[in-house]
């Protein structure tokens, strides 16, 4: 039972199961479907179809006790958006001077549009700010249909009337790209922008 490394041509990718099918590069008419992919190559912008990859076959007389182990750039295509976990895009205004009243819950759609946010994005980077006239006013912001806001963003508590909170960090979006944003205390007024995601 020898080992072998074959070069192949990644032909789809299912990032559901992280799986791929892939046509061997010495054989061209053997396509090979549901090979694993190794979990260090990213999901989000590496398995692009038609690029090369190195497949691992741990007997090599077995064609389904294998591994995609690299998948790499013929030299004309660069992944897009490039391999790596977090973007950076140019700052979107997403919310812009929304007033919530206390105990209200907002849903917001981040992704899609203009922002620049696609529509897989696990999360976004963020900069917000609110004011209010209510002293300890603050915000809640999490995925959309999370049981439990608290356990997400927290923004405030405003130590005087009518005083601004700045702040701003990764926010999780759900399937959808949605968050939910909920005000306590008192009635406060929102701004907020997206500069980057994470896939």
């Amino acid at each position: 039972m020898a080992q072998v490394i074959k070069r192949a041509l990644l032909t789809a990718f299912n990032p559901t199961s992280y799986t791929a099918s892939v046509l061997l590069l010495e054989a061209t008419s053997t396509e090979l479907t549901n090979v694993p992919l190794a979990f260090q190559a990213d999901g989000s912008s590496t398995p692009i179809n038609g690029s090369l990859c190195a497949v691992l076959f741990f007997d090599e007389h077995n064609a389904t006790d294998a591994v995609v182990l690299a998948v790499y750039s013929t030299g004309s295509a660069v992944p897009t958006p490039p391999p790596g976990r977090i973007t950076f895009v140019n700052g979107y205004r997403q919310i812009n001077g929304d007033v919530l009243s206390a105990g209200t819950l907002a849903t917001y759609t981040l992704s899609g549009g203009s922002s620049g946010i696609p529509g897989r994005a696990l999360g976004v980077l963020y900069k917000a700010y609110f004011s209010s006239s209510s002293v300890n006013s603050y915000l809640q912001l999490a995925p959309h249909g999370a049981s439990d806001l608290s356990a997400y963003v927290t923004l405030g508590n405003i130590a005087s009337a009518g005083a601004t909170i700045n702040g701003g960090g990764l926010l999780a979006l759900d399937a959808l790209g949605r968050v939910d944003i909920k005000a306590f205390v008192g009635t406060c007024t929102l701004t907020l922008y997206t500069y980057g995601y994470v896939l």
